[in-house]
């Protein structure tokens, strides 16, 4: 599910502040065509050619880094294409066809820096899904073209039934897999939709900015509730210009709330709906006091001091 956000900034005034690889050949549908195993650069265009056209960023090889570029749709289709029919992606409601470009054959056909090996794709409300290499080589995260054969403008309406188009662009993979377990938050697939730009990142540069500060940030369980947070929480909240900006709650917000109110904090994580009606956030009733534990000891280490009276 892509709409995942700790709360809701602008909703009844309540806010919180909150390895295993898959045998990705066996995945591939009979009629799938091998991804190339190098693939010569596409040219960008420096201008948007049509809405469809989806934008290119982060650091790309001989331009400046935040240069904005943009590819159509009909040269995304030229590129190494892969074809599966999922049954496991939360998007659709039963066995669905999906093709695409891999996003390893992408960053190389679209010229990313040798050193921008993250992919972070960029949703039209500002959710952001991110893809560190250790998850692409687990996953095989696919830049979905086609669902059913079919263009965007006939693919199915989003799966939380607001009835929004899930284009021009989604995530999707042949099989998900679990690759890691944290106390009861185990990987989760990164499935966004209405997807617009795809960025190429430095991954020491876009987590950096959300390493848990000092004295305590190598212990275990600050180790723990770093890589909870930065996959579940980081979609939605931001840390200066990393991370999502759907939920409109800064990680310093959220670090607040941490020190403050951690019993809040705890219920929120856990059923959103129950302190703000207006929440979007999905609820997270399997996290366990350790998982939660985990997220309030990690948010604290940005809030050195606890702030004075309620919020």
């Amino acid at each position: 599910m892509r709409r995942l956000c700790i709360g809701s900034l602008a909703a009844a005034g309540l806010l919180l502040a909150g390895g295993m690889a898959l045998d990705y050949a066996k995945q591939r549908d009979a009629t799938a065509i091998p991804a190339a195993r190098s693939v010569p650069v596409t040219k960008l265009q420096a201008a948007r050619q049509s809405s469809s056209d989806l934008e290119v960023g982060g650091e790309l090889a001989g331009l400046p880094p935040g240069v904005t570029r943009y590819i159509t749709r009909e040269d995304l289709l030229t590129l190494p294409q892969a074809t599966y029919t999922v049954s496991d992606d939360s998007n659709f409601t039963g066995p669905t066809k999906i093709s695409g470009v891999p996003l390893e054959d992408l960053a190389r056909s679209l010229g990313a820096a040798p050193q921008a090996a993250m992919v972070v794709a960029i949703c039209d409300d500002k959710y952001r899904a991110n893809y560190p290499r250790e998850y692409v080589a687990a996953h095989h995260p696919l830049l979905v073209l086609a669902v059913n054969g079919q263009p965007p403008s006939s693919w199915p309406k989003d799966s939380e039934g607001h009835g929004y188009d899930m284009g021009p662009y989604m995530i999707s993979h042949p099989k998900f897999k679990p690759s890691f377990k944290i106390f009861s938050h185990a990987d989760e697939p990164q499935v966004p939709w209405g997807v617009v730009r795809i960025e190429f990142r430095n991954e020491n540069t876009v987590f950096g900015a959300i390493l848990p500060r000092a004295p305590h940030a190598a212990t275990p369980l600050m180790k723990a509730g770093y890589r909870i947070a930065q996959q579940n929480c980081f979609r939605c909240h931001n840390m200066g210009p990393e991370g999502g900006q759907k939920s409109g709650t800064p990680w310093l917000v959220l670090s607040a709330w941490a020190m403050a109110s951690p019993e809040y904090f705890a219920a929120y994580v856990r059923d959103p709906q129950s302190k703000n009606p207006l929440a979007e956030m999905p609820g997270n009733s399997g996290y366990d006091d350790a998982t939660v534990g985990a997220l309030i000891n990690y948010f604290r280490t940005f809030s050195p001091h606890a702030p004075e009276g309620k919020p």
